[in-house]
């Protein structure tokens, strides 16, 4: 049996990693997602358990402090953690596993999972990506400046990932990221020993 493939995409907010994400997701069933879990409030196309665990600070912690979370980290002001569950039993029963995870949490992943594939994306421009998260509506100025400036320190990382994908062209960018699954899926390490 194949193990299964721990996939972290990572990159900028309004870089456009939610959009491939579902549509990743809607054409492969086998492809688990690690709902990750947040104190900020919920978007309006938003479902608490979909997107994200929508929870308090004092659920974050408590969940935190119990062990639960395999990375936790302050983004735009508000908590985000992944519940470590998941992440250790979805390889291990040989399916692939999608994790949608700022830059601090997917280096702290990729440090705990070397086997890990890091996906970062990224938006043809700072300009583009700026339209992108004005248009979406759901911040407020501040978090928008906050989110660019964000940007900049989240593009400097960009180097510590396996893959770069440019979204540019949503179509083209979804072909790349199915192309680096398939490749992935067939790397030799995941099928030995267990198919000698």
């Amino acid at each position: 049996m194949r193990k299964g493939l721990l996939l972290i995409i990572s990159g900028p907010s309004g870089a456009g990693k939610g959009t491939l994400i579902d549509r990743l997701r809607a054409e492969d069933r086998d492809l688990a997602f690690s709902v990750s879990v947040t104190t900020r409030a919920p978007r309006p196309h938003e479902t608490d358990g979909v997107e994200y665990r929508f929870i308090t600070e004092a659920e974050f912690f408590a969940l935190r402090d119990a062990g639960g979370l395999l990375e936790s980290a302050v983004v735009h002001d508000r908590y985000y953690g992944t519940p470590k569950a998941p992440i250790e039993r979805v390889p291990a029963e040989g399916r692939d596993i999608i994790l949608d995870i700022d830059t601090q949490g997917a280096l702290s992943t990729m440090a705990l999972y070397p086997e890990s594939v890091s996906v970062f994306v990224v938006p043809p421009s700072l300009a583009e990506l700026e339209r992108r998260l004005r248009n979406r509506r759901t911040e407020t100025e501040a978090q928008v400046e906050k989110r660019l400036t964000n940007a900049k320190a989240e593009l400097s990382l960009m180097p510590r990932y396996q893959y770069v994908l440019l979204n540019d062209r949503l179509e083209d960018a979804l072909a790349q990221l199915r192309a680096i699954i398939v490749a992935e899926r067939l790397r030799t390490a995941r099928f030995l020993p267990e198919i000698l």
